[in-house]
């Protein structure tokens, strides 16, 4: 049971980090770089094995697993700048 919990959990998580890192990899390139469809196999079918992104048709695409790390650093960037600024206090 705790599994399972922990296995939903985890898919929540990585579904936020990847749409956070979507939308800031569209604010951060003001939108010249976009970032994967989910649900498409995108990277796979353009990009060479384990990349982060690959250009197609001119615009670079950041894979799922790109907007993973991204959605990652963002959130612990955030943490150390709240931690800094509540230092302050």
């Amino acid at each position: 049971m705790g599994e399972a919990v922990a296995v939903l959990l985890w898919a929540a998580f990585e579904v936020a980090f990847v749409f956070t890192g979507k939308f800031v990899v569209l604010a951060l390139s003001f939108g010249r770089w976009r970032g994967e469809r989910i649900s498409s196999k995108e990277g796979c079918i353009y990009g060479p094995a384990g990349a982060l992104s690959f250009k197609r048709e001119g615009q670079r695409v950041i894979t799922a697993n790109g907007l993973l790390f991204v959605g990652v650093l963002f959130y612990v960037l955030l943490a150390f700048v709240l931690f800094w600024v509540s230092s302050w206090f």
